[in-house]
C-alpha cells in the first residue's frame, strides 16, 4: 500500500469513527429526553414499534452525518 492510497484510507476511518460516535451520542440524548427507558423497552419488552421508531431515527441521523461529511 503506498502513501498515496493511505492519504484517503485515513481520512475515511476518521470520519467514519466521528460518525459513529455522533450517532451514539444522539442516541444517548434521545434515550435521556424520552420519558421512559428505551432500550428496557424495546429488548425486555420487545417493542417492535418503538425499535422501528429509533432505526429510523439512526438512519436519519447517519444520512445527516455522512451528508455533513461528505462536503
Amino acid at each position: 500500500m503506498d502513501l498515496s492510497t493511505l492519504k484517503y484510507i485515513v481520512p475515511s476511518v476518521v470520519y467514519s469513527l466521528v460518525g459513529i460516535l455522533i450517532l451514539v451520542v444522539c442516541f444517548v440524548i434521545i434515550e435521556k429526553l424520552a420519558p421512559e427507558n428505551l432500550w428496557k423497552k424495546i429488548v425486555d419488552e420487545q417493542n417492535v414499534a418503538l425499535a422501528i421508531l429509533a432505526a429510523a431515527f439512526m438512519i436519519a441521523v447517519a444520512i445527516i452525518i455522512s451528508s455533513a461529511i461528505h462536503e
